[in-house]
Order: C-alpha cells, then sequence, then structure tokens
C-alpha cells in the first residue's frame, strides 16, 4: 500500500526538482550514489551514539533519492537494467546500514543484546526477503505476493520510530520505547513475509512444473 500511494504522490512532489538537476547536467547514478552514501552515514554516524532523531532526519532527507534518481531516468529515456540494479543493489547497502547502526546502538551504549539480535534480524531477514523475490524472478517465476512487511514498510516503520524516539533527548519522556517495539513488529512482519514469499514461490514452481510436464508429449507428438 505504501509502495503504490506513497510513491506516487512523493514522485509527483519531487518531479520539479528531477527535472532541476537534469537541467544541472546531474546523472540518475550520481543521485542515487549520494543518496546511498548520506543514508550509510546518516545512519552509522548518528544511530550507534543514539542521536536519533537527528540520524532520522539525515536518513530521510536522503531516502528520497531513491524517489529522485528514478524520475530522472524516466524524464531521460534512460530507464534502463543497469540502472535497476545499481538502485537495488545500493537499497540493500541502505537498509544495512540502518539496521547495523540500531545494532551498534544496542550492542554499545544501549546495553540490550536481545534487541541487537532483532536488529540484526531485522537486517538479515530484510536482505532474504529482497532476495527470495529476485532469485524467484531470475528462474522464471512471477512470484505474485503482496507481502506482509517489504521495504518501503520496514523503512516507514523503523525511521518513525526512530525518529521519535529520539526526541526522549529533548525531554519527552517514555517515548523511546517506540524503537525497540518497531523493531520487533518489523522482524515478525518480516519473518512473516518471508514466508508468504517462500510458500508462493513453492506454489507456483509446482504449477510451472506442473505445466511443463503437460507441454513435453504435445511437443513430442507434433514433432514425431
Amino acid at each position: 500500500m505504501l509502495n503504490k500511494y506513497a510513491r506516487a504522490f512523493f514522485t509527483r512532489v519531487l518531479t520539479p526538482f528531477a527535472a532541476f538537476l537534469i537541467r544541472r547536467g546531474v546523472s540518475p547514478d550520481t543521485v542515487t550514489f549520494i543518496g546511498t552514501a548520506g543514508v550509510v552515514a546518516g545512519a552509522l554516524v548518528f544511530y550507534p551514539r543514539g542521536e536519533f532523531f537527528w540520524g532520522t532526519v539525515v536518513i530521510t532527507l536522503f531516502v528520497f533519492s531513491d524517489l529522485v534518481d528514478g524520475n530522472m531516468a524516466r524524464q531521460l529515456g534512460r530507464s534502463s537494467r543497469w540502472g535497476a540494479f545499481l538502485d537495488s543493489t545500493l537499497d540493500r547497502v541502505a537498509d544495512g546500514a540502518i539496521f547495523g547502526g540500531f545494532a551498534l546502538w544496542y550492542a554499545g551504549s544501549g546495553d540490550n543484546d536481545i534487541l541487537c539480535a532483532v536488529s540484526i534480524f531485522c537486517l538479515a531477514s530484510g536482505q532474504v526477503v529482497s532476495y527470495t523475490k529476485a532469485r524467484g524472478e531470475a528462474i522464471g517465476l512471477p512470484v505474485a505476493v503482496n507481502g506482509l512487511v517489504e521495504r518501503a514498510e520496514r523503512l516507514v516503520i523503523s525511521l518513525v520510530a526512530a525518529g521519535f524516539a529520539g526526541l526522549h533527548k529533548f525531554g519527552v519522556p517514555g517515548i523511546d520505547v517506540l524503537l525497540p517495539v518497531a523493531l520487533w513488529v518489523v522482524a515478525v512482519g518480516s519473518l512473516v513475509t518471508l514466508v508468504q514469499r517462500v510458500v508462493t514461490v513453492r506454489r507456483e514452481s509446482e504449477e510451472a512444473d506442473q505445466q511443463a510436464a503437460r507441454e513435453a508429449p504435445q511437443e513430442s507428438e507434433a514433432t514425431s
């Protein structure tokens, strides 16, 4: 739902900015690299120190590059396999930095081994969820399933919770509990999504194998 509606809204809002960058001679790949570098810096500089509010502000500013670079490519008519590959690959780097930042905080000053483990699980499960879809599509399956918690949901839940949790340093009491809750939600949701995709790939692969088995005798008869 977030992918469908939020992306469409921000694409319209960011179109003039994308056109401005094009006029300045900036390439979509440059925006992709800068955006990823900004997210990684925001996550690994601020989050391990417990600066969740400012870290989230920095990350949010750079996260929109994911929409800007695609918008620029469409305006230039340069949508390509390379651009899609680069964007998807660097998305995984950015996601890893965000949850890695949480893990570093809880392994250090946050002093909570359980939440450190949950953060690492969110990091790993997010990568595997993305891999299952990519691998399923690579073997010719549609992987037609809308998972419970996909990348957009993981980012929104985690970043919103982290941003509000960061207000604890500004004197807002009790609000720091939002981040642990969000991490558990993302962890459980990612596990459910992973199961959904694995089950879908299994079903689709069985259907594809059965279809291929039915077509094999027909092809044999046609060539005989």
